[in-house]
């Protein structure tokens, strides 16, 4: 079974998606504005937003004729919390490593 957390690094590991992704992050935008800037067809603009839809990214609503996208922050947040603890254990068995250098090269003199 994938989880989210799979899911929404999955579907940030594409370039088109992350940029689809940084443009939301400004405010919702409707599909055509959305795919306006990327050289593809709608069609696979469309493709790229419903993977960040099924990983919980992004959410649509249809108002009309017009569907608007907009950022799911909390998907966004899991994601950033996930670095974070991963960052503050890189970290803390960096400064370690680091003692133990500081250390040994102590005894050497």
């Amino acid at each position: 079974m994938v989880n989210h957390l799979d899911r929404a690094f999955q579907a940030l590991a594409d370039g088109t998606r992350r940029a689809i992704v940084e443009r939301l992050v400004q405010g919702p935008t409707s599909v055509s504005d959305l795919a306006r800037p990327f050289d593809m067809s709608l069609p696979g603009v469309l493709q790229h937003l419903q993977v960040l839809i099924d990983a919980g990214l992004v959410a649509t609503e249809k108002t009309g004729r017009v569907r608007t996208c907009r950022i799911e922050p909390a998907a966004l947040r899991a994601a950033e919390g996930w670095i974070t603890t991963q960052r503050t254990g890189w970290e803390r068995s960096f400064d370690r490593l680091g003692d133990v250098l500081e250390k040994s090269g102590d005894s050497d003199d």
